[in-house]
C-alpha cells in the first residue's frame, strides 16, 4: 500500500502544480501559445521557437503528460496490490485510481477542445471543473491508501462527513464562479472595492457573477468556522481537527488575498496566488471529508496493517482477507 500512497501523493502534487500553472497560462495570455495545434506545438513536441507564450503553454502540456504517466502508474500499482487493497472494496484505492485515469483522459481532451475553440470561457471553466474533480479523486485515493493520517482515526464521523460534503459543494461553487469571474469579459473589474462595491465598472451578468462569487466565499467562511468549532468540541481525531483547521485558515487567507487583489487592481502575482490558495483549500476540504468518512478498518486490522513485522502475505488469526 505504501507504493500506492506514494504515487497518489506524487500525482496530487503534480496535479496541484498543473492547476496553478494553468492559471499562469491564462494570466500571461499563453493559452494559444501553440496556436491551434494539439497535442504538439506548431508541428513539433520540441519547437525551436522560443516565444514566452509558447514556452509557458508547452510547459503546461509537458506537465499534463507527466501527470498522466504517474496516474497510470498509480492505477497499475493499485491493481498489482489488489490482494492488499481489495479490488471490489469501496474503501480500497483501486476504483478511485481507475477513475483518476478516466478523468485525466477527459481533462486532456478538454484541453484540446479549449485550444480548438480559441479559449471559449465556458470550455475553460469546464476544463477547470474536471481538473478539480481529478484532484478530489487523487485525494480520496491517497486517503484510501492510508494517507493523511487516516490510520489514526478510530471511527467514522458521520456528522463531520456531512458538513465536509457541504463545504466541498460550496468550495466547488466558489471555484467555478471564480473561474467565470476570471474568464468572463469585465467580470473581474465589475465590482471595485472589497468587501462591498465602492464603484461599479460593469453591470449585468459580469457584476452578478462576481457578487455571487463573493457571497459563496463568505458562506463558506461561516460554514468552516462552524465545522472547526464542532470537530473540536466533539473531540474528534487529530487528523480531522487538523484538516478542519487548515481549511478554515486557507479560506481566511483566500479572502485576504482576494481583498488585496481587488484593491491593488488585479496584479498578476496575486491572481496566481488566489488560484493556488483556492486549489489548496479544495484539496484540504476533500481531505477533511475523506478523513471523516474513515478507513473502515477495525482496530485489530489497523494494528496488523501498521505493524512493521507483518509479512506481505501474512494473515493473522482472527482477521479475514
Amino acid at each position: 500500500m505504501r507504493t500506492v500512497r506514494g504515487l497518489a501523493y506524487v500525482a496530487l502534487l503534480i496535479g496541484f502544480a498543473q492547476v496553478v500553472f494553468g492559471a499562469i497560462v491564462r494570466i500571461t495570455g499563453s493559452g494559444l501559445g501553440c496556436g491551434d495545434s494539439w497535442p504538439d506545438c506548431y508541428g513539433s513536441f520540441t519547437p525551436a521557437h522560443n516565444a514566452p507564450t509558447l514556452l509557458v503553454e508547452i510547459s503546461h502540456r509537458y506537465g499534463a503528460a507527466a501527470l498522466s504517466i504517474v496516474i497510470v502508474l498509480l492505477a497499475v500499482a493499485a491493481m498489482m496490490k489488489r490482494r492488499e487493497t481489495g479490488v471490489g472494496g469501496k474503501r480500497g484505492p483501486l476504483r478511485s485510481s481507475l477513475l483518476a485515469v478516466l478523468l485525466v483522459v477527459v481533462a486532456a481532451l478538454f484541453g484540446a477542445i479549449t485550444v480548438k475553440m480559441a479559449l471559449n470561457p465556458w470550455v475553460v471553466v469546464t476544463h477547470l471543473a474536471i481538473a478539480m474533480a481529478l484532484l478530489a479523486v487523487l485525494v480520496v485515493t491517497a486517503a484510501r491508501a492510508g494517507g493523511f493520517g487516516i490510520g489514526a482515526i478510530p471511527a467514522s464521523y458521520p456528522r463531520t462527513f456531512r458538513s465536509a460534503r457541504a463545504a466541498a459543494g460550496l468550495t466547488f461553487l466558489a471555484l467555478v464562479f471564480g473561474a467565470l469571474t476570471a474568464n468572463t469579459p469585465s467580470a473581474a473589474v465589475a465590482c471595485q472595492g472589497f468587501p462591498w462595491c465602492r464603484s461599479v465598472a460593469a453591470t449585468g451578468t459580469p457584476l452578478y457573477i462576481q457578487i455571487t462569487h463573493r457571497i459563496i466565499a463568505l458562506l463558506l467562511l461561516g460554514h468552516l468556522i462552524g465545522v472547526t468549532i464542532g470537530v473540536r468540541k466533539r473531540g474528534e481525531a487529530r487528523p480531522v481537527r487538523t484538516a478542519a483547521g487548515m481549511a478554515l485558515a486557507l479560506v481566511i487567507l483566500q479572502i485576504l488575498v482576494a481583498a488585496a487583489m481587488v484593491e491593488m487592481h488585479l496584479p498578476p502575482e496575486l491572481r496566481s496566488l488566489h488560484q493556488a490558495v483556492g486549489t489548496l483549500l479544495w484539496i484540504c476540504v476533500i481531505a477533511l471529508g475523506a478523513l471523516a468518512y474513515g478507513s473502515g478498518a477495525s482496530d485489530i486490522e489497523r494494528i496488523v496493517y501498521e505493524s512493521p513485522s507483518r509479512g506481505e502475505y501474512a494473515t493473522p488469526e482472527g482477521v479475514s482477507t
